[in-house]
């Protein structure tokens, strides 16, 4: 059976893990992530701390939902999708540390503002490697890849918020590798599109 997570006494490992795990999921698809913490809490897999008990009604979960449908439409056009992922900076970043927040209100104001400052930065590094991805995968001229990314970083989203309150110590790990995967096509990304420009610049000096 997974660790068990009550309401009044949450071991502050898998708070930490819980958070992670969501943190990232936020970064990937910020509208899906509540949609699925709303909807867990209701069902009894995971007793939400007081703070974030508004997740847990239904007009934050059909609102989350509704744009969620949104965004899965949105985010599959390529070239709006940079757009869309652009603007979402100042979305899903800023609301996975608000989650972050909420979620550890009954600590001291130096750890509540610690795992702050986390949940921000890791919804932010997964933020930074998806949008990094895409603009690699979007002058590709066929849909599909484009398509595959995003209905996979959905899925992962979505899986990542429901695994976190089954085994939060394995969901920890996985967006631990993640991170690395992250960085490491990020580093990739970023030598590719500065190759690519220095060769533009090349055939436009000739």
């Amino acid at each position: 059976m997974p660790s068990a997570l009550t309401v009044t006494n949450i071991p502050a490992s898998e708070l930490v893990a819980l958070l992670v795990a969501t943190s990232f999921a936020a970064g990937l698809n910020v509208y899906a992530t509540v949609a699925t913490l709303g909807l867990l809490a209701h069902a009894g897999v995971l007793p939400l701390p007081p703070a974030l008990q508004l997740l847990s009604n239904w007009w934050v979960i059909a609102a989350s939902g509704v744009l969620f449908a949104i965004e899965f439409f949105a985010d599959k056009i390529p070239a709006f999708d940079l757009i869309w992922n652009a603007l979402h900076t100042f979305i899903r970043v800023p609301i996975a540390a608000l989650l972050a927040y909420r979620a550890t209100a009954t600590l001291s104001p130096w750890e509540q503002l610690a795992a702050t400052v986390a949940g921000g930065a890791i919804a932010l590094a997964a933020h930074g490697g998806k949008t990094a991805v895409r603009a690699a995968v979007t002058p590709s001229p066929e849909p599909v890849s484009n398509w595959t990314l995003s209905l996979g970083e959905d899925g992962l989203a979505i899986f990542l918020t429901w695994f976190a309150t089954q085994h939060p110590y394995a969901a920890i790990a996985i967006v631990g590798l993640l991170l690395i995967v992250i960085i490491v096509l990020t580093r990739w990304v970023v030598r590719s599109l500065r190759a690519l420009f220095r060769g533009a610049e090349h055939e436009l000096a000739k």
